[in-house]
């Protein structure tokens, strides 16, 4: 326990409302393939029952028009964002007509790119420019990438808790600012630990080879004739298989202020790239992508984590955040448990509010260009061999062993558990450090070591178990049901959705192309 993770402690003990942990605020998104019986990828477009994914604020779509995302209200406490949760799959699964929502992050069985269908989002100015958005990932990573699914954790901390730290550092800034340097300490932190959370939660040590391309040869064993696994991964999705791409991994996007991270993202949004610059902005009047710059926006950046504010009628995210300041933190690294069927667990959130007020409690140092090397080395480590017995990481350019380091964080966390159980008069928080520190003593509880146990124990390959549990969970969906006021209620939520896109459609009199122009002209 480092001497001024004690002091912040001891500090926030000392000197802080007892209830102030209590507005914690969380929101969780969930994303989930609609698959058919035969574990195919759905053809049919997003259930009109469901509302529009362009205007509805709980059930959209991400990157495919078959990859449903559930997006939670914001609640202080962990299990009422659950509850919410659930009310959004048992109304989604009681009008999927004969699909289900597919149980892990990568995906049931691809057919080729001509089946995997983008997502669509009406005729609004904003709709296709979505729209588009996904037809130049398509042409720049592939669509295959559009299928992986994950869960997101959003998560903010009150601002009493960022005044209290702040009065134990001399040089804290002021204002909003105080805010946004405490987050963006936050994330630093988180990414030098985040290798814990891959150990912990990674879920996707297999894949099928429909995921691949043809001619792919890859270090993986063969379970079956359509299964690849890797013995001792966690997270096939976060390894260089799912979000890692060349373009990408010669960002340089930088934490250690705010205003280094919205000039390093922005201008990579600004950056010609030459192999996009070969794809072309459009063919004909059809658009391919939006740019043909490094990012086209600043969500393609595939981070492990983000700062976020919610921003304006016509913000753009990148200006939200140079004007106002950071808001929340996305999580955006944690795989989809094919055994829960929320895709994450109650203990598991509580775990995550635990990890990120240690993060939050944490040094607020820089992270330079070696230990940047050093934070994305342990983490590719963790993903793809974080089960191997004596792996050792890195840890200030010496060898430490995952076990030894994961013991040491879980052990300081213990504190943080009490203190959160303490305000909220619960011991969910400290029953989570003990679930992840039975995972150090025994890495068969680990969900990655789960999901290869449960492929041999019954014999099924990566699809089969997948589909197996897809078929379970949206079936106890449907046979839980929601009362009449709650089914109303997301009726009423979907009704109101079509007649927002509807108005949006009918406002919209910008010509595309002018509205792509002014848009990227705009700070």
């Amino acid at each position: 326990m480092t001497s001024q993770y004690q002091d912040h402690l001891t500090h926030l003990k000392h000197h802080a409302n007892p209830h102030m942990l209590r507005g914690i605020c969380h929101g969780i998104e969930r994303e989930g393939l609609r698959v058919t019986p035969a574990a195919r990828l759905a053809q049919t477009s997003h259930p009109e029952a469901l509302g529009k994914a362009l205007t509805h604020p709980y059930i959209t779509t991400d990157y495919s028009e078959a990859l449903l995302e559930f997006i939670t209200p914001v609640h202080c406490r962990i299990d009422d964002t659950l509850a919410f949760l659930e009310e959004l799959h048992v109304f989604t699964c009681l009008n999927l007509n004969g699909e289900s929502i597919w149980a892990g992050s990568m995906p049931s069985y691809l057919e080729g790119d001509s089946k995997i269908p983008i997502a669509r989002y009406g005729d609004s100015n904003i709709g296709r420019m979505k729209s588009v958005y996904r037809e130049g990932l398509a042409h720049r990573y592939g669509k295959a990438m559009q299928t992986i699914a994950g869960i997101h954790y959003n998560f903010s901390l009150p601002e009493e808790f960022w005044n209290c730290l702040s009065e134990k550092r001399s040089n804290e800034p002021l204002g909003s600012h105080r805010q946004s340097s405490g987050y963006l300490a936050l994330i630093r932190n988180f990414r030098r630990y985040s290798w814990l959370l891959m150990y912990l939660f990674g879920a996707s040590p297999a894949i099928s080879k429909s995921f691949l391309p043809e001619e792919a040869t890859l270090s993986l064993d063969e379970f079956d004739k359509d299964t690849l696994y890797s013995p001792y991964a966690t997270s096939l999705r976060m390894s260089d298989l799912g979000y890692t791409n060349n373009a990408q991994s010669s960002l340089n996007i930088c934490y250690n202020t705010l205003d280094n991270y919205v000039e390093s993202l922005s201008g990579a949004i600004k950056t010609p790239y030459q192999p996009y610059e070969e794809i072309g902005l459009k063919r004909g009047d059809q658009y391919l992508q939006l740019n043909t710059n490094l990012l086209q926006i600043e969500n393609e950046y595939y981070s492990t984590i983000r700062p976020k504010r919610v921003a304006r009628s016509g913000e753009k995210p990148i200006t939200a955040l140079r004007q106002h300041g950071v808001e929340y933190i996305e999580v955006r690294c944690l795989d989809i448990n094919p055994f829960e069927p929320l895709g994450i667990s109650s203990v598991d959130a509580h775990f995550q509010d635990v990890f990120l007020v240690y993060c939050a409690l944490q040094s607020h140092d820089d992270i330079d260009a070696a230990e940047c090397q050093e934070v994305e080395s342990n983490f590719n480590r963790v993903v793809t061999e974080g089960r191997r017995p004596g792996l050792c990481l890195q840890k200030r350019g010496g060898d430490i062993s995952l076990m030894q380091w994961a013991g040491q964080l879980l052990g300081d966390m213990q504190s943080v558990a009490v203190m959160l159980d303490q305000a909220n008069n619960t011991r969910s928080f400290s029953d989570s450090v003990e679930a992840q520190l039975a995972k150090l003593h025994d890495v068969t509880l680990t969900p990655s070591a789960q999901v290869l146990a449960a492929m041999k124990e019954r014999n099924l390959g990566y699809i089969d178990l997948v589909q197996s549990l897809s078929e379970t969970h949206s079936e106890s969906f449907r046979q839980k049901g929601l009362n009449g006021e709650r089914y109303s209620y997301f009726w009423q939520v979907a009704e109101q959705s079509r007649a927002d896109q509807k108005r949006k459609e009918s406002e919209d009199e910008t010509p595309f192309d002018r509205f792509l122009t002014e848009y990227f002209a705009a700070e």
